[in-house]
C-alpha cells in the first residue's frame, strides 16, 4: 500500500530565511504580494523587515495587518476583499498560525469566491488559490507545511476544518530568529501544540512511514527543548530546534492526520476563546491515557523519541513515564485547567454534547487508535473538571 505525500515545493530553513522571500517570490515568477499578518507582526518590525528586502527588488507588495487570533469568517472577509480588488500574484502569510490560516483561506476564496463553509470537511479542496508563501513567527501550528485551515462560523460557534491540497503553502521560509521575540506564555501553547501534532499524527491509523520518520524527528527535537525556550527565550539553539521541530510536525500530521485531542480541542476554542494550542495541552495529558491501551507500542514509542523512557523500559514501564511527563509539563509550564483559565463549569457541561457533536463531525477523532463514541467524548470533556 502506497500513501501520498504533499509537501511545499520550497522549503528555506534556518537562520534568517524571511530574508529570502525576494528570490524566492522571483523563482515563482510573482512580482505582487499581499502581505497578510497582523498588528504584532507590525509592531514588532518584522513587516519592515519584509518589506525593505521587497522593496530592494522592487517587487510590489501590500499589507492587510488585521488578522484575529483564532481567525473567523468575518476577520477574513476585508482580506479576501482586498485580495479580489488588488491583481496580486501571490500572498505572503507572516505570523503565527492564525496569519497562515487567515492567509489560506483568503487565498481560495479570493480566486474561486463562495463562503467558507462552502470548503469545509468533508470537501477536499484541491483547488489551487493565490500561491502562498507562509513566513511562521511561532513554533507550533506547522501551519507552513500543512495542507489544512482552521476558520470559525461566528454564527454557529464552530471551528471548520478545511482540507486539501489547495491549502498547502506552495513555499515555507522557516527562520526560528523570528521566534526569539514570542512570550513565554505563547512559547508554550505553541510548542505542546506543536509536540501532539507529532503524538497524534504517529498514533493516528493514516500514519504511515513517511510520516512517521517526521513524527519522531520532531518529538526528539521538541521534547528536550520545550522547556528551556519556555524559561530562556533568548536560547538561539533550543529556539532553532523548536522551529525545525514544529515544522516536521507539521509535515507529519498533515501527511497522516491529527487524531482526538484536536478533534476535541476545536470546540473548546470555538465555544471559549481558549488559544488552540492552549486546549490541546488541556486535553494531551487525559486524551493519551484514555488512548494507550489500544496503541501501548505507538504511544511507548513517544516516550522513548521524547528521551523520557529507554529501550530498556518494557511498553507499560514508558506509558507510565508519558503520562507523568505530559502532567509534569503542564504543571511546569503554567498551563491552567479549564477552571482557572476563566471558564463557567455550567456553561462548559451544557454544551459538552454539542461539542462531542462537533469533535466528531470533524473526522480526527476516527483517526485516533480508539475511536470514542459521543458519549464517551462527553465523559472526556467533563472529566477536565476532576
Amino acid at each position: 500500500m502506497s500513501s501520498q505525500i504533499i509537501l511545499p515545493r520550497i522549503m528555506q530553513v534556518g537562520e534568517h530565511a524571511s530574508l529570502e522571500v525576494p528570490n524566492i517570490l522571483t523563482s515563482m515568477g510573482c512580482s505582487r504580494a499581499l502581505i497578510v499578518t497582523d498588528n504584532m507582526m507590525v509592531k514588532l518590525g518584522y513587516v519592515d523587515n519584509i518589506a525593505k528586502v521587497l522593496e530592494q527588488q522592487k517587487l510590489a507588495f501590500d499589507v492587510f495587518s488585521d488578522t484575529v487570533p483564532e481567525p473567523t469568517v468575518a476577520s477574513i472577509q476585508a482580506g479576501v476583499e482586498m485580495a479580489k480588488a488588488g491583481d496580486y500574484d501571490c500572498i505572503i502569510a507572516l505570523g503565527g498560525g492564525s496569519p497562515i490560516d487567515s492567509a489560506k483561506a483568503i487565498s481560495i476564496l479570493a480566486k474561486f469566491g463562495g463562503e467558507m463553509k462552502d470548503y469545509r470537511f468533508p470537501r477536499i479542496v484541491n483547488e489551487l488559490g493565490l500561491p502562498v508563501i507562509a513566513i511562521p513567527t511561532t513554533a507550533g501550528t506547522g501551519s507552513e507545511a500543512t495542507r489544512v485551515t482552521i476558520i470559525t462560523d461566528e454564527t454557529s460557534d464552530e471551528k471548520m476544518l478545511c482540507i486539501g491540497v489547495g491549502f498547502m503553502p506552495v513555499a515555507a521560509l522557516v527562520d526560528y530568529t523570528l521566534t526569539i521575540s514570542v512570550p513565554a506564555r505563547t512559547t508554550a501553547d505553541t510548542g505542546i501544540d506543536a509536540l501532539t501534532h507529532a503524538m497524534e499524527a504517529y498514533v493516528s491509523k493514516k500514519a504511515n512511514a513517511y510520516s512517521d520518520t517526521q513524527a519522531i524527528a520532531a518529538m526528539k527535537l521538541i521534547a528536550p527543548n520545550l522547556r528551556k525556550a519556555y524559561h530562556n527565550g533568548e536560547d538561539k539553539q533550543a529556539r532553532e530546534q523548536m522551529m525545525l521541530g514544529s515544522t516536521l510536525a507539521g509535515v507529519a500530521f498533515s501527511n497522516a492526520s491529527v487524531a482526538l485531542v484536536h478533534g476535541m480541542s476545536r470546540p473548546i476554542g470555538a465555544f471559549f476563546h481558549v488559544p488552540h494550542g492552549l486546549s490541546n495541552a488541556m486535553l494531551l495529558p487525559s486524551v493519551t491515557e484514555y488512548s494507550i491501551p489500544a496503541a501501548p507500542e505507538r504511544y511507548a514509542d513517544c516516550a522513548r523519541a521524547m528521551g523520557i523512557a529507554s529501550h530498556q523500559d518494557n511498553d507499560q514501564q514508558a506509558n507510565e513515564k508519558l503520562l507523568a511527563e505530559l502532567k509534569a509539563l503542564n504543571e511546569e509550564l503554567s498551563v491552567p485547567t479549564p477552571e482557572q483559565f476563566g471558564i463557567d463549569k455550567d456553561e462548559f457541561f451544557s454544551v459538552c454534547q454539542t461539542m462531542a457533536e462537533q469533535a466528531l463531525a470533524s473526522g480526527s477523532p476516527g483517526n485516533n487508535p480508539k475511536v470514542p463514541s459521543a458519549d464517551e467524548l462527553v465523559t472526556l470533556y467533563q472529566a477536565l473538571w476532576d
